[in-house]
């Protein structure tokens, strides 16, 4: 039997890993089992990607002149640790903690000097919350994104600047006046108040 003969019956059919699939499309248009099998693998990687994010960040527990301060600027909730911390909790209400979570991989991305680490951080950022697949992608305009793409060609510390801003304003107009009246923010005033008295 000659090389040629054997190669057939050896080499393994490329659609192999999705039987019975009934297209070929990358949409959810159908319920054939390649579909349920790249569901399926979609929720393992985001629930595999959410468990590696840190709860919080490190922060001292805020004082009730810290916290009174959060409702004149929301500069200073954002430049505030534990601020960003409570205001994530309440993102996580409104199912918009992605934005938090964009916003603070930016800041991450702009501290780094080292040109493969940023190379990585844009990619892993480009993946995580601007590409149409991720579960945690941020709501961007299209000349924003068409800019994103241009830059992720040679990604910089700097590639989601724009996008950073976009989400800060929209944090900044559309979630903070309702963050300042939750109940997360009012009892940890009130909380905070107490402490302070009794002290």
């Amino acid at each position: 039997m000659s090389r040629h003969e054997a190669s057939p019956t050896t080499v393994q059919p490329a659609s192999n890993h999705r039987p019975n699939a009934c297209c070929f499309c990358w949409c959810c248009c159908c319920s054939c089992s390649w579909n349920e099998d790249r569901e399926r693998a979609w929720r393992a990687s985001r629930e595999t990607k959410l468990e590696t994010i840190p709860n919080c960040e490190a922060c001292t527990k805020p004082t009730a002149e810290e916290v009174r301060g959060w409702a004149q600027s929301f500069d200073k909730l954002m430049k505030s640790p534990a601020g960003r911390n409570v205001f994530r909790e309440f993102l996580r209400t409104e199912y918009s903690e992605e934005n938090m979570l964009f916003w603070l991989a930016c800041e991450e991305l702009k501290s780094e000097c080292n040109k493969h680490t940023i190379d990585e951080k844009a990619r892993t950022i480009y993946e995580d919350y601007i590409s149409i697949l991720s579960p945690k992608e941020v709501s961007l305009d299209s000349r924003v994104r068409e800019v994103i793409n241009r830059k992720m060609q040679e990604p910089s510390s700097h590639t989601f600047d724009d996008a950073q801003l976009q989400i800060y304003t929209l944090m900044h107009r559309d979630s903070y006046p309702r963050f300042l009246n939750s109940a997360i923010y009012k009892s940890l005033l009130q909380s905070v108040s107490r402490s302070s008295s009794e002290s």
